[in-house]
């Protein structure tokens, strides 16, 4: 059974908008996690567009369930993190222009700068999940590098027409059954909403779920205790929906 991991960038998003100092995420942080939420996920930013330092500090100290920071591999963010001691980093690729994340980051690419970040981190007890496509080579190289976690990137999946989602669903199940058999435990999210999410979290092995700007959208009209409920009952008790078929598992 999957749990659910709330990201509330986008409370702080409406806050820096105005730069000002509401809505102020880490109260919001203690309703999600009073909705249910097994854990809290910040994305702090190079450009510190909406999550700031104070933000993810604060957090630490209040967050009762789960801390992860989503950061860029770089010696700035490692820094923070060894400093501020999350209970999970998970590395994202990160660009100044892009509105939100695209697409998964390039471990093989990459390799030895990431597996050094990755060894700083797991070193000082903080596991590390890479953001990745559901792709083989990216998967191996995850592998490679010495990361525990990855988090599979559906974006593809939950921007596709329902006569695409199959496939893409079905690469999703198909990079989770890999990563699984490389040792690797798996997460998901990107895009997923009250609308696409109860297939992935049917997924076996899939064991969180890192959903944000769904929540924060519906929190605007049954508040945010509630959005959140709403979404756990989903991804605990997925139905099987007809359009996919028997979801692979």
């Amino acid at each position: 059974m999957a749990s659910l991991g709330v990201n509330i960038d986008h409370i702080a998003n409406v806050r820096e908008a105005r730069r000002t100092v509401e809505p102020d995420p880490v109260p919001m942080a203690l309703l999600a996690e009073l909705g249910g939420a097994d854990g809290i996920t910040v994305h702090l930013r190079e450009d510190r567009r909406h999550i700031q330092d104070r933000d993810v500090e604060l957090l630490r100290h209040t967050v009762r369930s789960r801390l992860n920071l989503e950061m860029a591999a770089t010696a700035e963010m490692v820094a923070i993190a060894l400093k501020i001691k999350p209970d999970m980093v998970t590395l994202v690729p990160e660009r100044r222009e892009e509105v939100t994340t695209e697409g998964g980051l390039d471990v093989a690419g990459q390799l030895s700068t990431l597996t050094a970040f990755i060894d700083q981190l797991q070193s000082n007890s903080i596991p590390v999940s890479l953001f990745v496509d559901p792709d083989q080579a990216q998967l191996d190289a995850c592998r490679r590098s010495g990361a525990q976690w990855v988090e599979l990137h559906t974006g593809a999946y939950a921007e596709a027409s329902w006569s695409d989602q199959p496939k893409e669903l079905a690469r999703i199940s198909e990079g989770c059954a890999t990563a699984r058999q490389l040792g690797l435990r798996v997460n998901a999210g990107h895009g997923l909403t009250y609308q696409n999410v109860e297939p992935i979290a049917a997924l076996e092995g899939m064991e969180e779920l890192n959903i944000g700007h769904t929540i924060v959208a519906r929190a605007l009209v049954v508040g945010l205790e509630q959005a959140v409920r709403d979404m756990k009952a989903l991804i605990q008790n997925p139905r099987r929906d007809p359009l996919f078929g028997q979801l692979p598992g």
